[in-house]
């Protein structure tokens, strides 16, 4: 498990978002998504130290050897910008963007985790990631996420021709729940898989702040007097993103 420290002097500011889902439910939606994630990286652009995107940016993403996905070309030049004029940009591989390699760290100059990351500003400590395979419960899809996380299997995946991947890629996309409006997230309380994650960890170790994505949920829940557990939800429906001062991390809606 990775850590970092930064300083936020000069009244910078931490800023964290989840689940873009770029690509669905169709080109329209999208595209105009895409729009608004651009307005709200210009609005935070003044005071932002680093900028943390905490998987499943894409909806789909796949890197070959020469071959990228298609689109996406406004934001990605957005972060490229933001990048070049020294704002940090961080990005977590989700469970639907967990083949990024090395393409987006060479174009834009951001670093990209694969798990969770600890982060120390002051005398403040975060722990983040995206979430997906934390927590008891579900294990066939932490099964099935070490498959996909093969080299292997990777490879495999690769040596298909381009048009046939990307095929069955979008196909599956279809069918994620992102996908289906009708397939609702269920709050489940005191059963919540990331929130039993965090407080186990808690035992071992503090953390001030826990964030993390994936849920599709916006959720702040006290793990205890000094440590709290934030969701970020989704952008296909809301637009929430987290902000960290140095002192405390607030949950905030762009419009």
């Amino acid at each position: 498990m990775e850590q970092i420290e930064i300083d936020l002097s000069g009244n910078k500011k931490l800023y964290f978002a989840s689940d873009f889902h770029l690509g669905v439910p169709n080109l329209e939606s999208s595209q105009g998504r895409e729009r608004k994630l651009i307005r709200w990286l210009d609005f935070i652009a003044s005071d932002a130290h680093t900028i943390f995107l905490l998987g499943d940016i894409f909806d789909f993403w796949f890197e070959y050897k020469k071959v990228v996905p298609k689109g996406f070309v406004r934001f990605l030049g957005k972060l490229a910008t933001l990048s070049d004029n020294g704002t940090k940009i961080v990005l977590f591989k989700g469970n639907h963007d967990m083949w990024m390699f090395d393409y987006l760290q060479k174009e834009i100059g951001c670093t990209v985790y694969s798990d969770t990351l600890n982060i120390q500003s002051g005398d403040k400590k975060l722990h983040v990631g995206h979430g997906d395979g934390l927590g008891p419960g579900d294990r066939s899809y932490k099964f099935l996420r070490k498959i996909f996380r093969n080299r292997i299997c990777i490879w495999l995946f690769r040596i298909l021709p381009t048009r046939l991947g990307m095929g069955i890629a979008h196909y599956w996309s279809k069918q994620s729940r992102i996908s289906n409006s009708e397939r609702n997230e269920e709050f489940k309380g005191e059963k919540e898989f990331l929130l039993s994650y965090c407080r186990k960890m808690e035992e071992n170790q503090h953390f001030d702040y826990y964030i993390f994505g994936h849920r599709h949920l916006v959720i702040d829940m006290e793990i205890n007097n000094n440590s709290r557990y934030v969701n970020l939800g989704e952008w296909v429906n809301d637009s929430k993103y987290a902000v960290f001062d140095g002192e405390r991390l607030s949950l905030e809606t762009f419009k």
